[in-house]
């Protein structure tokens, strides 16, 4: 269950030559996959491009229409060797996943697949994560193509480019013989447009043609000799081919050539934040005619020397916009220009940020600074800054002035539990080092849990605790998901630990999707999905490696229980690697699926019974530790409703799912009692109304002989 249906967008796929396709960027790329006679996709999803996979796997009526395979592949790993349908055949393929997290994952498939080259086009829809919207360490994928030799595009992000970059990164990847990276940023993915669709294309020749006539080339393996060669292949044959194709379609554009002696040379990615900046300036109009020259480079690897000389020759100066560090372009254009001895002043980081996102505050204030040197731009014909509206003293660096924000798990997420039964056996046991993963129990580490001392990668929260197997007073403790488990966790984090005889705790949080990512099924999810086999047992999967002590909690909500049994692992006299599999569904998804369900439900006229839950002001006594072991966001405060008591109380918020924990957590933690569970009821029966009536009248009667006796106290 992905975290939207694309089922009725997808009809747009289908649209012929000549209509006008609306829509999002992600969608426009699997209907230029479609036009492009692709044989077979594979991938793993990740932001921002896990709208592609589910796009695919609503699409999937249309793509067996035309006898494409899909695969939602169990890593970035598997995707990439995917492609070596590609090497022998004719066959077009193309993959998704997130980069450069996913590129790393899949990097030995990518530098064989690099080393040997390709027959079909293969093609490598990486989702570029980079910068404030980015979930992960900031890295580029630029460096890996360079380092293997595989092509990156990088368009302009609006759908004609992006489309046309598809369709020619399939025909480049095969007229060089090389795969092709396609970088989507995160504004790319999401962008909205049109473009004039063609028709949908089968392939000519697909994977049963393949498997009906298998061809065989040893110089295509990775394995010496033929690797030398390989690398020869790439600088004297590949190479020349990719420049050639480039040049020839004019993948690279020119806009306003000669319009100034100055110039800017842009990544296409950050094409439409370069214009914006300029219209800003008065230098371009809303629909990015410039008065400035630009070269937006379409393609960012390998770059065209010949392109390059013809833009900056004659010029005084220009500027590159090259997002993020090492600067690879700008290293490369000066060396181009070195060797042509074109005496043009290059411009880069001295005026923009060194390192970090472009965003649009940061390329207009570089540009603006490039144009002011060289004239181009006086302080007058700026915009005017606002007038001051704010006494000077509030005007402080936000962070300062709003409190931080950090990311946390959803309300009802059965996750949390487990850190707040983690934080009870810490007060008995002492804290104990703990390995983290990737996911969303990643959220572990900031408050108000402060649990999670490293985490090293996707399904690698064992691995990261290898080194602490040692005849110690306390065991170390690891953490993962079931996403992370089936990625990669069982083998290289799991069986490692029984290989090597670890004596550590792995804790698997088993909330039956890989909810990280968008709520995308996996093998053991336990709704049955049409298309993929699901309801596989993690505990089954890790006995079958030779885990002995395995315990599988199957209501992470119940937090003595599962304070009980960490405490078991954790003092344990069994030697071994130990197991705890904590289940419960993520409460989104539950959410997600519920809720149609419900909302049916009541407009059938049936009976539907809801919990929440709710703080008795008059009991709370301001401690505030069921917010502190719970961290839930429909917990807060309000103020003390007794007048002799200044500390505010806990309340629950109306966004309760009601899934209970926070009474678990003050029962677990032997806490005030002044949680109490309500039932909504819709459309009651005639007993709930009866109850409801008696109820009423013994709680009125009770109120009003309390309201008696306070007044004769009064007197």
């Amino acid at each position: 269950m992905a975290e939207r249906s694309f089922v009725e967008e997808v009809k747009k796929l289908r649209l012929g030559a000549g209509e006008v396709f609306r829509g999002e960027g992600i969608l426009a790329v699997t209907k230029a996959l479609l036009e492009s006679g692709v044989s077979y996709v594979a991938g793993y999803q990740g932001a921002p491009i896990s709208h592609l996979m589910d796009v695919l796997a609503d699409a999937q009526d249309i793509l067996s229409e035309h006898g494409i395979r899909f695969e939602s592949s169990a890593s970035e790993a598997t995707a990439a060797a995917t492609l070596a349908a590609s090497v022998n055949y004719p066959l077009r393929g193309a993959v998704t996943f997130k980069g450069p997290v996913g590129v790393n994952v899949a990097a030995d498939a990518l530098a064989n697949l690099a080393s040997g080259g390709v027959t079909g086009g293969a093609l490598v829809i990486v989702g570029e994560d980079y910068g404030e919207g980015s979930s992960i360490m900031q890295e580029r994928s630029h460096a890996f193509a360079m380092k293997s030799q595989i092509w990156l595009l990088d368009p302009r992000p609006n759908l004609p480019s992006m489309v046309a970059a598809v369709k020619h990164g399939f025909a480049l990847s095969e007229a060089s013989h090389t795969p092709v990276m396609l970088m989507l940023r995160i504004r790319a993915c999401h962008v909205h447009g049109r473009f004039v669709a063609e028709a949908n294309r089968t392939a000519s020749f697909l994977a049963g043609d393949a498997l009906a006539a298998p061809r065989r080339d040893t110089a295509r393996i990775a394995l010496p000799p033929a690797t030398y060669v390989h690398e020869q292949e790439k600088i004297k044959e590949r190479w020349p081919a990719a420049l050639r194709y480039i040049e020839e379609h004019r993948l690279n554009e020119f806009f306003a050539e000669g319009a100034s002696d100055i110039g800017i040379v842009v990544q296409g990615g950050n094409y439409n934040t370069l214009v914006r900046s300029l219209e800003r300036l008065g230098l371009a109009d809303v629909y990015g005619n410039s008065k400035i020259p630009l070269y937006v480079m379409n393609v960012a690897y390998p770059v065209v020397p010949a392109e390059v000389t013809r833009f900056c020759a004659g010029k005084k100066a220009v500027l590159l916009v090259e997002e993020g560090q090492p600067n690879f372009i700008e290293q490369t254009l000066a060396t181009v220009l070195r060797q042509a001895d074109l005496q043009t002043v290059l411009h880069g980081k001295d005026f923009l940020a060194p390192a970090g996102e472009y965003t649009g505050a940061e390329v207009l204030k570089g540009t603006r600074a490039f144009l002011e040197h060289y004239g181009r731009v006086e302080p007058a014909t700026l915009p005017p800054k606002p007038a001051r509206v704010i006494p000077l003293a509030m005007e402080k660096p936000l962070a300062e002035v709003v409190h931080g924000r950090p990311p946390g798990f959803c309300t009802g997420c059965p996750e949390r539990p487990i850190f707040s039964a983690m934080k009870l056996v810490e007060k008995e046991l002492g804290a104990h080092h703990v390995s983290a993963d990737i996911g969303c129990h990643l959220f572990s580490i900031l408050p108000p849990f402060h649990i999670g001392n490293t985490t090293m990668g996707y399904g690698l929260g064992t691995a990261g605790a290898s080194a602490f197997t040692v005849d110690a007073s306390k065991r170390a403790i690891s953490v993962m998901g079931d996403g992370g488990f089936w990625h990669n966790g069982l083998t290289s984090g799991i069986a490692n630990a029984v290989f090597n005889r670890s004596d550590n705790l792995t804790i698997v949080v088993d909330n039956n999707y890989t909810s990280a990512t968008g709520g995308q099924d996996l093998l053991s999810s336990k709704l049955a999905n049409p298309t993929r086999s699901t309801g596989h047992a993690i505990e089954k999967a890790v006995r079958g490696v030779g885990v002995d002590w395995v315990r599988t909690i199957r209501r992470t909500y119940d937090v003595a229980g599962m304070r009980d049994a960490l405490r078991e692992a954790l003092t344990s006299k069994e030697k071994g690697p130990k197991v705890l599999i904590a289940q419960s569904e993520c409460q989104l998804n539950r959410q997600r699926r519920v809720k149609p369900l419900v909302k049916a439900a009541v407009a059938r006229g049936e009976r539907v019974v809801r919990e929440r839950f709710g703080v008795d002001a008059d009991t709370c006594t301001g401690d505030h530790s069921c917010i502190r072991l719970s961290g839930c966001p429909s917990l807060s405060i309000k103020p003390n409703p007794d007048p002799l008591r200044t500390d505010p109380v806990a309340t629950v918020l109306d966004s309760c799912v009601g899934c209970g924990v926070c009474g678990e957590v003050s029962h677990a933690a032997v806490l005030c009692p002044s949680f109490y569970k309500a039932r909504i009821v819709s459309n009651p029966s005639g007993w709930d109304r009866l109850a409801e009536r008696l109820r009423g009248a013994v709680i009125g009667w009770l109120q009003r002989r309390d309201a008696r006796a306070r007044a004769r106290l009064a007197f």
